[in-house]
């Protein structure tokens, strides 16, 4: 059950499960002054996939966006303003991650398949979106990317292999590149937008939405780049399929009819569909407001129960 919300001024109040915890943030977490006649609100939350039940974690007047599950289970990463911060699901209490230089990290970031890396998407250096990665812990970020924009998406099970979607001479298409540097493969090349890939469980594919029949809809390819089959086909725009850490799920976000098909906004009325990769068969996890941060990276429980993602609101101050 979705548990109500409350904001105060000058700090956020947030809920978790029925008791509530009051947190002053830090300066670089203050939210903006409240609008004079309404605020946008993120909810950071988890749902499972079998009950539906949702799960506040955090609730807050401060942009939030992608969370990341850590695969001890413990705690979600996400990023908001720039930055990175992690947050205990136990005691709900938000934690600065150190990145160095990097304080322009967008929603395409994630943690490496052990657990000891993160892997960010950044624009400090240049103003073009970079892939650098660096210790879970946080510390100096090591750049993996020379050429921008490219945006990060998904980690091959072995560790060894980074994909992501980047854009060169004009066309965004999906890449790979070995984890510690190197030359980057180019993996699709049909015309439009190609975006969000993340690799199967077991390595041998990588998901992805594309544009190329006309709407955006969800597709699976060789982990080469080969073979390419489409997995939806309705007129709903879909985004950013995230397989289960089992290989029985696969979820991703549907826009409707009226968002262009290459665009992914925020603050739009959107579901949170589940396709069973054994029977093909989808549902509604979630119907709710968000789009743009809401999942944009892999957000998966390791249990495969459960996900976390970001819904958006807005209140009167």
């Amino acid at each position: 059950m979705l548990i109500t919300k409350a904001l105060v001024l000058g700090a956020a109040t947030f809920f978790f499960a029925a008791s509530p915890v009051s947190y002053a943030f830090p300066a670089d977490m203050q939210a903006e002054p409240a609008d004079s006649t309404r605020q946008l609100v993120s909810t950071l939350q988890t749902i499972n996939i079998n009950t539906g039940e949702r799960f506040v974690v955090l609730d807050s007047v401060v942009h939030l966006e992608a969370p990341n599950w850590t695969p001890d289970g413990k705690s979600l990463i996400y990023n908001s303003n720039g930055l990175l911060y992690r947050i205990d699901l136990q005691d709900g209490s938000p934690e600065l991650i150190n990145t160095g230089f990097a304080k322009r990290i967008n929603n395409d970031h994630g943690i490496s398949p052990d657990g000891k890396t993160l892997v960010i998407s950044d624009q400090s250096e240049n103003g073009k979106s970079l892939i650098y990665t660096l210790p879970i812990q946080g510390g100096s970020p090591k750049k993996i990317t020379d050429k921008g924009p490219s945006y990060w998406h998904g980690w091959s099970p072995d560790g060894q292999t980074l994909a992501y979607c980047a854009e060169r001479n004009g066309n965004y298409d999906i890449y790979t590149i070995p984890v510690n540097g190197g030359e980057e493969q180019r993996l699709t090349s049909a015309e439009g937008l190609d975006d969000g890939p993340d690799y199967s469980p077991d390595g041998r594919h990588i998901y992805f939405n594309s544009v190329r029949t006309g709407t955006m809809q969800i597709w699976r390819m060789q982990a080469d780049g080969s073979d390419p089959e489409q997995l939806t086909t309705d007129k709903k725009n879909d985004w950013f399929p995230h397989p289960s850490p089992d290989g029985r799920w696969l979820v991703f976000v549907s826009f409707s009819e009226d968002v262009p098909a290459g665009q992914h906004p925020p603050e739009k009325d959107v579901e949170l569909r589940l396709m069973d990769l054994q029977t093909g068969e989808i549902k509604i996890l979630a119907s709710l407001f968000g789009g743009q941060g809401t999942i944009n990276v892999p957000s998966w429980a390791p249990d495969s129960k459960s996900l976390a993602f970001v819904s958006y609101s807005y209140t009167n101050p």
